[in-house]
């Protein structure tokens, strides 16, 4: 029987069957044979078989279909390389914040580079509005626009003041959508006030440290009453890039890809080479200099560097 990932815990996973039954999975004996180079060898989202034990609501996964895409980054776990935080998904909504916590432009650069890479659309939403008012307004209106020039969604919500919230749902309906983002950015109240019936668990910011703390431990996917299914995910702190190399990178930001073809030479990497039209466009304030920066940081960081030489 064929059948979705609903939720992962690690060694259980729950499937979301087409006779509309869940059913709690194990992975079959081959899965653990295979050379892994995830730290998952199932993620919620994924497309599976599975073998039902004996009429009981128990059952073995036996095969995975094949992705459509799929949403990666660098492990925590340093026996294992990466770690697939969900697949085969419409598009991804990022969650960001101003301050407690503040989410850095670096961060959201990588995420959205790592969606390029495997073709996933975003939608970033500016989160916890209502804490929003004269120069803070200034700098998230700014941000907004930046993204939008690149070809982005963005989305102003607050979930206190239900401001967004009704722009957020038209953008989801009948599509898999992941949410992501720093832990305490508000994903759990932004998915409350998206669908009330989930009532999922929400925790304070940290005051000491002005971060959040976890309120979800694993991925797991929910239907939506309007239509689709949302993911939610565990809080990142920081996010690794996975498979990219250096000549890749530009690729991956819309307006350098726009704008490469005007280099003057094809394997220019935007950094100091003469007649690059990236660099002329930064200098000419039709390329955001926050954003060039952070792809230089991206393109000298370990993680490129070490493709480089492979």
């Amino acid at each position: 029987m064929k059948g979705t990932v609903i939720k992962s815990t690690g060694s259980w996973y729950q499937v979301l069957a087409e006779n509309k039954q869940v059913y709690e999975c194990r992975l079959k004996g081959s899965f653990r044979l295979k050379e892994q180079k995830n730290t998952n060898p199932i993620t919620v989202g994924d497309h599976v078989e599975i073998e039902i034990e004996d009429n009981t609501q128990n059952a073995v996964i036996s095969k995975l279909e094949e992705r459509k895409n799929y949403i990666i980054r660098k492990s925590t776990n340093l026996s294992k390389q990466t770690h697939i935080i969900a697949s085969n998904l419409d598009q991804a909504i990022l969650v960001v914040t101003l301050a407690y916590p503040r989410t850095s432009t670096g961060f959201i650069d990588r995420f959205l580079v790592t969606a390029e890479a495997y073709s996933i659309p975003v939608i970033i939403v500016f989160n916890k509005a209502d804490m929003y008012e004269g120069a803070a307004l200034e700098v998230v209106n700014k941000l907004a626009a930046i993204y939008q020039k690149a070809g982005y969604k963005t989305v102003l919500t607050s979930a206190i003041k239900n401001k967004g919230i009704d722009e957020l749902k038209l953008l989801m309906i009948d599509k898999v959508s992941l949410i992501s983002g720093h832990s305490g950015v508000g994903k759990s109240t932004l998915i409350n006030a998206l669908e009330p019936s989930l009532n999922l668990k929400v925790s304070e910011i940290s005051e000491t440290h002005e971060k959040g703390m976890h309120t979800t431990t694993f991925a797991e996917m929910f239907p939506l009453t309007f239509g689709g299914f949302i993911i939610d995910t565990p809080g990142i702190k920081e996010f690794g890039m996975v498979d990219i190399k250096p000549e890749e990178l530009g690729h991956f930001f819309p307006e350098i890809r726009e704008l490469m073809q005007h280099c003057k030479y094809n394997n220019c990497l935007h950094q100091n080479e003469p007649g690059c039209a990236v660099r002329n466009a930064v200098e000419e304030n039709l390329f955001d200099k926050e954003r060039y920066i952070n792809y230089l940081n991206i393109l000298n960081s370990e993680e490129l560097k070490k493709k480089h030489y492979e």
